[in-house]
């Protein structure tokens, strides 16, 4: 009995292998490619965040140039670029050596199982009343608010707080010249983190030069993470946000909540702030608009 009851458990366990192994050949096929598909999804959104397609672009335009020589046998070509080949690789590691350390950088900040919580509206609110009450009073604010891209650097750079978020103590901090009014306040997981941190400057030189350091610091969080950042100018009380390298300048107080909030939550969309912000102005080519800085609703594209 012993023996009859081994044998039919493994023949059951056999035939139960086999049809695995059947629905296994069948479904892997679709899985790898989901799988592939997903991965260059992702790299694809990996390098249009850090403004680094460019780099693909030009890697893409040198391979069908190989290959044409390849193909068409221009031997003087393909001599050419066999010489030229260790040169062009170098001089591309050094022409886009911002993009390929902005890339390294958020590979290693990124969080990559970082669950998604819905952005509190309340909270986003009593933020966006204090930079309306320190706008009338022209006082600058900077507020980043952090997505996927760990900012652990930034925050270590200022004043920890911890504390729950309210208009008054966000005015507090900003209103009047104390120790941490200079810096940049850091609110995530519903509370304000810290106070008083350094942010990292925008490496672009086509910036207007009527924008300030505020400005340009909240440009350059945004190039280097996919923060989320809200601004109010000091010296015009323009209220802004910057995200993914673009900044939205003077915007409608009303609005910003909602779309605070949209970009937040869409921490891993590509190119959110072209869904929120509809109308911006740029031409047809998504190079910055050269209009001047009071023009509502424009963003600068770096």
């Amino acid at each position: 009995m012993l023996q009859e009851g081994i044998e039919v458990y493994t023949q059951g366990m056999l035939e139960y292998l086999s049809r695995f192994s059947r629905f296994y050949s069948a479904v892997w096929p679709l899985l790898d490619v989901l799988i592939l598909s997903f991965l260059l999804y992702k790299s694809y959104d990996f390098l249009v965040k850090t403004r680094a397609i460019q780099l693909v672009k030009g890697a893409g335009w040198l391979a069908l140039i190989f290959g044409a020589a390849y193909l068409l046998k221009l031997e003087t070509l393909r001599w050419l670029l066999n010489i030229l080949a260790p040169g062009i690789l170098i001089a591309i590691a050094i022409a886009f050596q911002p993009e390929l350390r902005k890339i390294i950088m958020k590979l290693g900040l990124t969080e990559i199982f970082k669950l998604n919580r819905e952005t509190d509206l309340g909270l986003l609110e009593a933020a966006v009343t204090a930079a309306e009450n320190l706008s009338a009073l022209r006082r600058g604010m900077l507020i980043v608010f952090p997505r996927r891209t760990g900012i652990k650097d930034i925050i270590e750079t200022g004043t920890r707080i911890n504390a729950e978020i309210s208009s008054p103590l966000i005015e507090t901090v900003f209103q009047f010249d104390g120790p941490l009014h200079d810096g940049a306040m850091v609110i995530q997981n519903g509370r304000i983190e810290a106070a008083g941190c350094f942010l990292p400057l925008s490496e672009q030189q086509d910036i207007k030069k009527s924008f300030g350091t505020r400005h340009r610091a909240a440009l350059g969080t945004t190039e280097q993470t996919d923060a989320v950042v809200l601004v109010v100018s000091e010296e015009t009380g323009a209220i802004s946000i910057a995200c993914d390298g673009k900044l939205f300048y003077d915007l409608n107080a009303s609005e910003i909540p909602k779309k605070l909030k949209s970009l937040i939550d869409k921490n891993s969309r590509q190119n959110a702030g072209e869904e929120v912000f509809d109308g911006a102005g740029a031409d047809d080519s998504g190079m910055p608009v050269d209009r001047a800085p009071e023009t509502k609703g424009l963003f600068f594209e770096q």
